[in-house]
């Protein structure tokens, strides 16, 4: 449990400390207002759509389940792949499968795309891609604690074949 969920967050603590230099580079930026608007937008936008939709009420219990479900039927390949497992890559439903690849396809799109705009347009994008993350290793955090004292508490499923 502690490899799948420790090596999810480091996957999402790297991230992090990668983007916030764009972000805090908006600082050295001469900013307008309709920029000023533009970084309002995507820091709140991606705080409710990455953060909370996207993190906090799918992926994070997701993954917070699944790192159990393998604590409690681990396999020799499953625990030294529980990243991935965690993140529904191996060992989990097509459905959950095929959605985990689309999203990572789309936000390696998404990357390369940020990674063109001149600044302060990828600070402004960054900065929102970053406290969404935040809030990401926030929820991951609070199943996690949610877990350890109520398991039964979480009753997402962990997507695993065979799961009804």
């Amino acid at each position: 449990m502690v490899w799948g969920i420790g090596g999810v967050l480091l996957l999402l603590i790297f991230a992090i400390f990668r983007l916030a230099p764009m972000a805090l580079e908006l600082e050295n930026s001469s900013m307008s207002q309709l920029h000023w608007l533009a970084l309002a937008f995507s820091v709140i936008y991606m705080a409710y759509a990455e953060g909370y939709k996207g993190f906090h009420l799918g992926f994070a219990p997701r993954v917070v389940v699944r790192a159990r479900y393998l604590a409690n039927n681990p396999r020799p390949l499953h625990v030294l792949l529980a990243p991935l497992f965690c993140m529904g890559y191996i060992y989990a439903t097509r459905k959950r499968q095929i959605l985990s690849f689309a999203l990572t396809t789309m936000i390696i799109c998404f990357v390369l795309i940020a990674r063109s705009m001149p600044q302060p347009w990828r600070g402004i994008v960054d900065a929102g891609v970053v406290v969404g993350l935040v809030i990401g290793v926030l929820s991951i955090a609070y199943f996690l604690i949610i877990s350890s004292n109520d398991p039964a508490r979480l009753t997402i499923s962990a997507e695993v074949p065979g799961d009804s």
